[in-house]
C-alpha cells in the first residue's frame, strides 16, 4: 500500500505542459476579445499573465482564465505579433495574431504590380511536408534567387531593434525539395521544417510581397527551440605549391556553416580574398590561376553564426505517413550509407521487431545503439561494419550507423557534421543525425553525446540518454547536413577529399594543369567568440 501511495505522489506532481491549441480569431481587432485555447494554463490567473507583440494587456483586459481556456482584449495600442501565455516562469509556445488594420489588401491595379504580390494561398493552412500553391503575381518566370519564406519562431527574445516579425522567417528548403513549380503566377511549395503559423511572403530583386497568413496545422507534437549561442568563429587553408608548369588551376571548396531553422543569420566578418563563388552548394569556392614554383597562398576566413538549441515532443501515434520527395531520396543505399547491405537490414530488423510505427523504431534502434557494449574510441575503424564486428564504436561511425539503419527501416534521415565547442572555446569534429517525420520535420539525434562517448569537457548531460534522442544543445555548429556532392571543376582536375572532417563533402581540393607538387594545410575551427542569449 505504501508503494501504491508513492506511485501516486509521483505521478501527480509530474509538470503539466504549457501549450497554445489555437488562438480565435487569428485576425482581429484591437481591442475585441480574443480567447486562448490549450493546456497548463491553470485554474485561476494569480501570477500568470499573456504577452502580444511583447506587450502585456492590463489585468482588467482579461475576462475569462481557466486551465484550458483565456479570454483577453489585446491593447487598444497593440500590433500584430506572438502571443504567449507565462504560467510560473515558463513560457509557451507562440502563436500569431494579426491585427486586421495592418492586413493588406489587394490593389485594383493588380497588372501594373512590379514587385512580387500574394492574391490567394491553397489549402490556408497544413503542417511541414504539405504542398502549398501560392498564386499571384511579378514572382517572375523563373525562381533564380527568389525565396519563399513562412514564418518563424524561437524562445529567446530577440533585440528591441530587432523586434520585426520580418526577421522572423523561415525559407522553403532545397533541402527538402520545397520547390516543385516556379512561374509568374504561380509557385507550388513544400511547407519547410521550422514553419509556425504566420505570414507567408515571396521575395524577388523587386522587393518582397505584401504577406498573408498561413496557419501551420496537423503537426503530431512541438518543436521548440530554446537557448540561442552566437559563435564567431574563424578557419584558415594554407597552399605551398613546390613544383608547377603554367598554365594550372587550383580550386578550393571551402566549407561555412549551414543555414537551418535552427542555425541562422550567417555572416561574414573578413577574409583575405574574394571568392570566386560566395555560396556554391554550401561552400565558399576559390580559385588560383597560374601559381607558380616554390609559392605559398593563404585562405583567411572570419564569420559569425546563430545557433539554438532544439527540443521536440512529439506523440507517435498522431504521426501519419505520407509519401515525398523526402522519404524517396533520404531512405536511399549509397557508398556511405549502405542501407540495402543484408547485414544492415537484418540487424535493423531484429531491434524493431514488429514494432511499425516509425517514430517508435527510430526510438529503438537509438537505445540500442547507446546501451550496447560498444568500446568508444575517438577513431575506431574504417567503416561501419567493422564498428558492428569489432564493438568498438567512434561518433563518426555512430551517426553513419544509425542513419543506414533508420534508412534500411524506411525512415528518411542523414548524417550532419560540424564541431562541439566546449567552454573554454575549443571546437572537436562531430558527428550526428537528422531523421524526418511527416507532418512535424527533421528531429535530432546524437548517438554518441546519447552514450556519454564525448569527453567531459563538452558538458555531458545527467539525462543525455533521454535528452539526445529528439533534443540537441547549442553548443555545436553544423557545417553540413546530409553529405554535399560538388562538381569538378575541370574534368581533367585531380581532387582531394578529407574525411571524417567538420564537412560531409566529396570534394575539397581540385588541381588542374601543371601543378605537380604542392601540399595543404586546412587548420581546425577556431571559437574567436561565444555569446549567450
Amino acid at each position: 500500500m505504501p508503494a501504491i501511495a508513492c506511485i501516486f505522489l509521483f505521478c501527480t506532481c509530474k509538470p503539466k505542459i504549457l501549450i497554445i491549441h489555437s488562438i480565435h480569431p487569428q485576425i482581429g481587432i484591437m481591442g475585441d476579445p480574443v480567447t486562448i485555447k490549450g493546456e497548463g494554463f491553470g485554474n485561476e490567473k494569480a501570477e500568470s499573465y499573456v504577452t502580444i507583440a511583447g506587450a502585456v494587456p492590463t489585468g482588467s483586459s482579461y475576462i475569462e482564465w481557466n486551465d484550458t481556456e483565456i479570454t483577453f482584449r489585446p491593447p487598444a495600442f497593440g500590433e500584430s505579433g506572438l502571443i504567449y501565455v507565462f504560467v510560473n516562469g515558463i513560457k509557451s509556445n507562440g502563436v500569431l495574431f494579426a491585427n486586421q488594420a495592418y492586413v493588406p489588401e489587394l490593389a485594383d491595379d493588380i497588372d501594373n504590380w512590379q514587385a512580387p504580390k500574394i492574391i490567394s494561398i491553397t489549402p490556408q493552412g497544413g503542417s511541414p511536408g504539405t504542398l502549398v500553391k501560392i498564386t499571384g503575381t511579378g514572382f517572375g518566370t523563373s525562381r533564380g534567387n527568389s525565396e519563399v519564406y513562412f514564418s518563424w519562431n524561437s524562445q529567446v527574445p530577440m533585440p528591441a531593434s530587432e523586434h520585426s516579425f520580418l526577421h522572423e522567417y523561415a525559407s522553403v528548403s532545397d533541402l527538402e525539395f520545397g520547390y516543385e513549380m516556379w512561374s509568374d503566377k504561380e509557385i507550388h511549395v513544400r511547407v519547410p521544417d521550422g514553419a509556425v503559423s504566420g505570414n507567408i511572403e515571396v521575395r524577388n530583386t523587386k522587393g518582397a510581397s505584401p504577406p498573408l497568413f498561413f496557419e501551420i496545422t496537423g503537426k503530431p507534437g512541438i518543436k521548440t527551440l530554446k537557448e540561442k549561442n552566437i559563435y564567431t568563429i574563424s578557419y584558415m587553408v594554407n597552399v605551398k605549391t613546390r613544383e608547377a608548369q603554367i598554365p594550372n588551376n587550383l580550386f578550393l571548396w571551402v566549407p561555412q556553416p549551414v543555414i537551418s531553422p535552427s542555425q541562422r543569420n550567417l555572416l561574414f566578418l573578413s577574409g583575405n580574398i574574394p571568392p570566386f563563388i560566395e555560396d556554391y552548394r554550401g561552400t565558399r569556392l576559390y580559385k588560383f590561376n597560374d601559381i607558380p614554383s616554390n609559392s605559398e597562398l593563404t585562405v583567411n576566413l572570419s564569420m559569425k553564426i546563430d545557433v539554438y538549441s532544439v527540443e521536440t515532443e512529439i506523440n507517435p501515434q498522431s504521426i501519419r505517413q505520407a509519401a515525398s520527395p523526402i522519404r524517396e531520396i533520404y531512405t536511399q543505399s549509397t557508398d556511405l550509407l549502405p542501407s540495402g547491405d543484408s547485414r544492415i537490414r537484418n540487424r535493423a530488423s531484429t531491434i524493431i521487431g514488429r514494432e511499425r510505427n516509425q517514430y517508435l523504431n527510430a526510438q529503438k534502434i537509438y537505445e540500442w545503439l547507446i546501451n550496447e557494449d560498444f568500446i568508444w574510441e575517438q577513431n575506431a575503424g574504417d567503416d561501419i561494419f567493422a564498428m558492428m564486428e569489432t564493438k568498438k564504436a567512434d561518433p563518426y561511425l555512430a551517426a553513419l550507423l544509425y542513419c543506414a539503419m533508420l534508412r534500411s527501416s524506411g525512415i528518411p534521415a542523414f548524417p550532419v557534421a560540424g564541431v562541439l565547442i566546449d567552454r573554454n572555446r575549443q571546437a572537436i569534429n562531430h558527428w550526428w543525425v537528422e531523421f524526418w517525420v511527416d507532418g512535424f520535420g527533421w528531429v535530432p539525434v546524437d548517438p554518441a553525446m546519447g552514450a556519454g562517448a564525448i569527453p567531459a569537457f563538452t558538458g555531458l548531460r545527467e539525462d543525455r540518454a533521454k535528452y539526445y534522442f529528439g533534443n540537441i544543445d547549442c553548443n555545436r555548429i553544423a557545417f553540413s547536413r546530409t553529405v554535399t556532392l560538388l562538381s569538378k571543376m575541370d574534368p581533367r582536375g585531380r581532387v582531394i577529399t578529407h574525411n571524417r572532417s567538420y564537412a560531409l563533402q566529396n570534394l575539397w581540393e581540385e588541381v588542374a594543369g601543371g601543378i605537380e607538387n604542392y601540399s595543404s594545410l586546412w587548420g581546425g575551427i577556431t571559437i574567436t567568440g561565444i555569446y549567450s542569449q
